[in-house]
């Protein structure tokens, strides 16, 4: 059926599915809030020196192997594989402590297989602290939160949204009710044993985080560290577990809520990520999901830096005041002052506010190669977010800005309003990775995106290692995936631009988003005018 005729019934949808919502919103305005006078007992970090744990002295042990200087090292995890094995390695390594913090953690099979293993660590006497942004705790996700009833295992939720539970359209109305405060999230990523290793990035938990969804996958990066810089880490962790934006899940719902929910969201039978609720193993014809071997992991040992940024940059609950100073992002654009010869960004949604786009100007007037791979339309989970950064393509090329974006499969409607796996087409690459690389000398990988929601909004974390190795093959990936996987942008004479294809794809030159439904490119037209950047 042509996309013209598709075209009515998405949109007619949608207008029925937010007059829902907005009706929703005015019949509960004011029937739920947060709880008041919540007990979250303070607790910290463990204490490496007084506690030394079998990983403290393997990294010694790595560390001295090495003969380095630098008293920390670091593993890029390019791959699936690297990524969900080294999470289960330190699930299986932690002695004294877990430290789980992230934005979202997906009710699958790959989230219930690192679940299970954090809840057998916590049976042989590891204190558990998992912290949780709310948003996506709705429907099947939800049940998740039942990691907060297993012995030995605290659980927080930040920042939470008002309002049941049971589906995402019944929480909705809470969003909308107290919609600045909701905006804000925490975006940060952690994955922390014994205060002595862990794993920051781009990944959240779930299926499409480790190329395990039948439908949609992320393409992501994150870093395995090791040694002293971890202690900055647990530090950032602690000072978002101890704030009074995070709420003990206690508070929030019973266990026989989550009990209930449970019969309403999924088929008697089927496993959850409730580590007390057995699941079946189903990872095993997907690839090897065996730990990681961490004795001869390949560490990269340098000097390095953390940014994060403070808990307080989401305003307490009727708190007028916030917390600017510097952000994650603010960092990096001072980075980017600094850089003298080639700048490498990939950022999946790319929308440059007018800090970043002068930042961007000053380092092409340096005569600094400036190069961004980001989404396609076509391979962007939430499209939407795709206009902010289409705004500003032609500018950026004409200042010299050299732009890439994800090959993926066609796009259409079903995507407009975004997914975080399993919604159109059969195993559809999705860029995630959030990645710069300095002069060939400094790598940063982190949770940021280049967009004013990082920027002005969303809480983030990020390393800053200085390594030409690590550098060098950050940007090896990068050049790879430019060449090989993603369109190449140009703005002809006439000012129209044009999508030139991967290196030995065989694709035509396009003249539109390729790859993408024409229904969608004029719905997001349509919606664009609609969106400010702010909040894409």
């Amino acid at each position: 059926m042509p996309a013209a005729t598709t075209l009515p019934s998405p949109v007619a949808r949608a207008l029925r599915h937010w007059c829902a919502i907005a009706w929703l919103a005015l019949l509960c305005a004011g029937c739920a809030g947060l709880p008041k006078d919540v007990d979250r007992p303070v607790s910290t970090a463990l204490d490496v020196a007084a506690q030394p744990t079998a990983l403290a002295q393997l990294v010694q042990e790595r560390r001295q192997a090495a003969g380095s200087r630098y008293a920390s090292g670091f593993m890029l995890l390019s791959g699936p594989q690297e990524a969900y094995g080294s999470r289960l390695a330190l699930v299986q390594a932690a002695q004294k402590t877990l430290d789980l913090q992230y934005y979202a953690i997906h009710a699958d099979e790959s989230s219930a297989r690192l679940l299970r293993g954090v809840a057998a660590a916590a049976r042989r006497g590891v204190r558990v602290r998992i912290l949780l942004d709310d948003f996506h705790s709705t429907g099947r996700n939800a049940l998740v939160m039942g990691m907060a009833f297993v012995p030995n295992v605290e659980m927080r939720m930040f920042n939470p949204v008002a309002g049941p539970r049971a589906s995402a359209l019944g929480r909705l109305w809470g969003s909308l009710s107290d919609f600045q405060r909701v905006q804000q999230r925490m975006h940060n990523k952690l994955f922390i044993a014994d205060n002595m290793m862990g794993v920051t990035g781009g990944r959240n938990l779930g299926d499409a985080y480790f190329g395990r969804s039948q439908a949609e996958n992320f393409v992501d990066l994150d870093v395995l560290a090791a040694g002293p810089i971890v202690a900055d880490m647990s530090r950032s962790f602690d000072s978002y577990w101890n704030n009074p934006r995070a709420y003990p899940v206690q508070s929030l719902i019973t266990r026989e809520e989550l009990e209930r929910l449970r019969t309403q969201v999924q088929p008697e039978g089927n496993g959850t990520p409730v580590a007390d609720a057995p699941a079946p193993e189903r990872l095993a014809h997907a690839w090897d999901s065996q730990p990681m071997d961490l004795r001869t992991a390949e560490f990269t040992w340098a000097p390095a830096a953390m940014l994060a940024d403070k808990p307080a940059k989401i305003p307490l609950d009727g708190d007028e005041t916030q917390e600017f100073g510097d952000t994650v992002v603010d960092g990096l654009l001072d980075l980017m002052a600094g850089t003298q010869r080639e700048l490498l960004v990939i950022s999946p949604y790319f929308v440059p506010g007018g800090d970043m786009l002068r930042a961007f100007a000053a380092a092409r007037a340096r005569g600094v190669r400036v190069r961004v791979l980001t989404n396609s339309l076509a391979s962007n989970d939430a499209p939407i977010a795709h206009v902010g950064y289409a705004r500003h393509r032609e500018a950026l090329l004409a200042m010299g800005v050299e732009l890439y974006e994800l090959r993926s499969e066609q796009a259409g409607l079903r995507s407009a309003l975004g997914s975080s796996g399993g919604a159109a087409g059969a195993s559809r690459a999705m860029l995630h990775s959030k990645v710069m690389a300095v002069d060939g000398r400094l790598l940063v990988v982190g949770s940021m995106n280049l967009d004013l929601r990082s920027q002005l909004q969303n809480t983030e974390i990020a390393l800053l290692i200085r390594s030409r190795r690590l550098a060098a093959e950050a940007a090896g990936q990068i050049d790879a995936a430019m060449r090989q996987g993603a369109w190449r942008l140009e703005r002809q004479e006439d000012g129209r631009l044009v999508w030139h294809p991967p290196e030995g794809s065989g694709l035509q030159d396009a003249h539109t988003d390729p790859d993408s439904s024409l229904g969608l490119r004029l719905l997001l037209k349509l919606l664009g005018p609609l969106a400010p950047d702010h909040l894409l």
